[in-house]
């Protein structure tokens, strides 16, 4: 009897019927647990995927469903977490149980789930372990990360000078930073005027304007079907394609005279470990993971640093009267004949202020990669499935006004005590949580270099 009403039914019913039973197996497939964070009502089959990503919006979503709200992009979940007082709760006191990086379709396709910031696990552990002993060998403990910043500190500010009319620094600041990273990792600097590695750095810093896309962020939600669709992650994958092969043949370069009895960087180093480590594959250690570390250390390093640089130079025009400050005392300690060091740290409480609260005011990277629970969770009253991605919103921490006593306002009082001497201040999360040395630490250097050759 059933079937033969089926029978009876025109196309226009057919298709009422599908939409409705499909309708049905979304809202059972994507129905929340109890007590998961809320969030604005998702749309049926591709969730809030309209909903803009930009950290103001997300502010203004935290205002509406409090500190820990969720969103839903086709049949997967995120939860933003806000607000000092949380985001220490997820980052520090519950380190533990967010651990994992999640899959993201449009980075996942790039980097594979291996390298040193998209990876999980003991794969994860044994990169990164690598990656912070070897970065402190080549950097710290011979002094060459202080004396490459010291020298392209130097090239920088006659780059500069050469310029006689007005004219964007946003390649030259790049150039810079990612010189200092080269220097650690592929032993040697660029020329500015290197068409070959400008090229790479435009297409590095297009990428990832366009991975901040409403229509790239659709390939996150249906990877299987823009896979073959044109739009802004072919673009991504294109440059990236192009990006790898120009660190690919750095490798190459490395290999023809590589001494494994004296490695000269990063890359030396990794070689000798490929050695060592290869019979235990789980560990990574191979040349396919060298790129994507490289490209990990080589796009972090460089587009947060470089556009902390750059809000520097706008602050200090901005505001005249700071910058003489700053000037002065640079001067008083250091003068007009000598290099600054970090040894002079400690005599510069106001500048060191000053370039804290240029990290904090830029809000250079204000939501932080994200995460995923490694395990079940409550947090803040409210229950987070193990494998739920979660981000954090690192804009409403530096912003946030129960820590920071004129948070829309540039000053750095902020990081001064009644003496005029430095303070820290533990809602300085520039970037994420223990995270930041080497960012901040070449941001910091060069910024000092640069304040001392220039009155900006």
């Amino acid at each position: 009897m059933f079937l033969q009403y089926l029978l009876t039914l025109d196309f226009m019913s057919w298709l009422i019927g599908i939409f409705l039973f499909l309708l049905l197996v979304d809202i059972i497939k994507n129905k929340n647990p109890s007590n998961f964070p809320p969030g604005p009502r998702p749309l049926p089959f591709v969730g809030n995927i309209f909903t803009g990503l930009d950290f103001k919006n997300i502010d203004k979503l935290a205002e509406e469903y409090g500190e820990i709200f969720s969103l839903r992009w086709g049949s997967e979940k995120m939860v933003f977490i806000s607000g000092y007082k949380m985001v220490k709760e997820a980052l520090v006191t519950q380190l533990d149980s967010f651990t994992d990086r999640p899959i993201i379709p449009l980075f996942h396709k790039v980097f594979k789930g291996i390298g040193i910031s998209l990876s999980n696990g003991y794969l994860w552990k044994m990169q990164r372990k690598f990656a912070n002993t070897h970065l402190r060998h080549f950097g710290e403990a011979k002094k060459n990360l202080e004396l490459s910043i010291q020298q392209e500190s130097v090239f920088l500010c006659e780059a500069f000078k050469e310029e006689k009319d007005p004219f964007d620094p946003q390649f030259y600041v790049n150039n810079a930073v990612s010189n200092i990273i080269s220097a650690l990792v592929f032993g040697h600097r660029f020329e500015y005027h290197d068409e070959r590695f400008l090229t790479v750095l435009r297409q590095d810093a297009e990428a990832i304007l366009l991975a901040g896309s409403a229509r790239a962020q659709l390939y996150n939600a249906f990877p299987r079907l823009f896979e073959y669709v044109p739009g802004p992650h072919q673009k991504i994958f294109a440059n990236y394609g192009k990006i790898i092969d120009f660190l690919t043949d750095e490798i190459r370069k490395h290999k023809e005279d590589f001494d494994p009895s004296d490695p000269r960087d990063f890359i030396d180093a990794y070689l000798v470990e490929m050695e060592k480590k290869n019979s235990d594959p789980e560990a990574g250690f191979n040349i396919e993971t060298l790129v994507m570390a490289t490209l990990d250390m080589f796009e972090a390093g460089t587009e947060t640093v470089a556009t902390t640089i750059r809000w520097g130079l706008f602050f200090m025009m901005k505001y005249p009267e700071i910058q003489t400050k700053v000037q002065e005392e640079i001067n008083r300690v250091i003068g007009q004949s000598r290099q600054p060091c970090m040894t002079d740290k400690p005599n510069m409480p106001y500048t060191d202020a000053v370039i804290h609260e240029i990290q904090r005011a830029g809000n250079t990277v204000p939501l932080g990669f994200p995460k995923s629970a490694s395990k079940d969770v409550t947090l803040g009253g409210y229950f987070i499935p193990k494998g739920t991605a979660v981000t954090t919103n690192l804009s409403s921490v530096l912003n946030d006004k129960t820590e920071w006593e004129t948070p829309n306002t540039f000053n750095p009082g902020h990081f001064l005590d009644d003496q005029g001497q430095f303070r820290k201040r533990d809602a300085f999360l520039p970037f994420s949580a223990g995270e930041t040395n080497m960012q901040f630490c070449i941001a910091e250097r060069q910024m000092y270099n640069i304040s001392k050759k220039y009155k900006v």
